[in-house]
């Protein structure tokens, strides 16, 4: 597959939400026809936008763009810390710090590296390679493409270099909201082109609107912005989606001290008194 959207008219309403035969189960593997996804989410991975659903890259879209509808947005920045850098080619695993909220490490981090963000020091400049922070920032969407409105909802997460910038009219999400908010929009009511800014070394996002929902359109973005499915787009780390799973951190053991073996008591033989002479006996007698 070439396009992350499968078809480019989106999937006809006939064929949404159907119930898969066994001859498409069969194929898929025993996991896919036991279990359901896991997640689903948007990666862009060296400049490419790519497809991914439980852990496994499934297609790929090379355009520069694509148009999305932003569905739901998680209410803070979250942060992200790996000890060990990625290599290419590794499945991705569960950080070993993370924030939902960019202020306390989350009750699910394996390895809490500070009890608060902003002491913490992987949140300290040069604490990462080429003097840039060891935790990254990010911000999670959830969103639906725009030929399949009504369709599937992926995690979208947003690197820190998409997030603030209003360069020469590129800009980040957060310039790209409020320039909405200034004209009485919100940024579920329009479709929102997506694009990679070419002029970044790494893989770097921008954001435009490209034309209003109409009134049906807005009605079925606002209930699926309130689905479980949404929530669990802008709720989870892309690696929880992956189904990495986090481990928690190792319990100490609190052995009880070994009780030293109790010793018997030595029996020690009374030792006779000498017999006293005939003289003690008979002053004490006397006595």
């Amino acid at each position: 597959m070439s396009d992350v959207a499968l078809f480019k008219g989106g999937i006809p309403a006939h064929l949404q939400k159907k119930e898969l035969d066994d001859a498409t189960k069969a194929l898929m593997g025993v996991r896919a026809s036991s279990e359901p996804p896991v997640g689903k989410r948007i990666s862009i991975k060296a400049g490419v936008f790519r497809m991914i659903v439980d852990g496994e890259e499934v297609a790929q879209n090379e355009d520069r763009s694509m148009n999305v509808v932003v569905v739901a947005a998680a209410p803070k920045d979250s942060r992200t810390f790996y000890a060990a850098q990625f290599k290419e080619g590794q499945k991705i695993s569960a950080p070993d710090c993370f924030s939902d909220d960019g202020d306390l490490p989350s009750a699910k981090a394996r390895n809490p590296q500070s009890k608060r963000c902003v002491d913490c020091p992987q949140n300290q400049a040069g604490s990462g390679p080429n003097g840039k922070r060891a935790c990254r920032y990010s911000r999670r969407l959830a969103v639906v493409l725009e030929g399949d409105i009504n369709g599937d909802i992926y995690q979208l997460t947003l690197p820190s270099n998409s997030l603030w910038n209003a360069d020469n009219g590129k800009m980040g999400i957060k310039p790209y909201a409020e320039l909405l908010g200034s004209h009485s929009l919100n940024i579920t009511d329009v479709v929102t082109e997506v694009r990679f800014d070419t002029a970044s070394s790494s893989p770097k996002l921008v954001f435009k609107a490209v034309r209003p929902l109409s009134e049906e359109e807005i009605v079925s973005v606002q209930t699926k912005g309130k689905t479980a499915e949404a929530q669990k787009a802008i709720g989870n780390t892309p690696a929880a989606l992956d189904g990495a799973k986090d481990e928690a951190p190792k319990a100490i053991e609190n052995k009880a001290p070994v009780a030293e073996p109790v010793k018997e008591p030595v029996k020690r033989e009374k030792k006779e008194a000498a017999p006293k002479n005939v003289e003690e006996i008979l002053d004490d007698w006397g006595n």
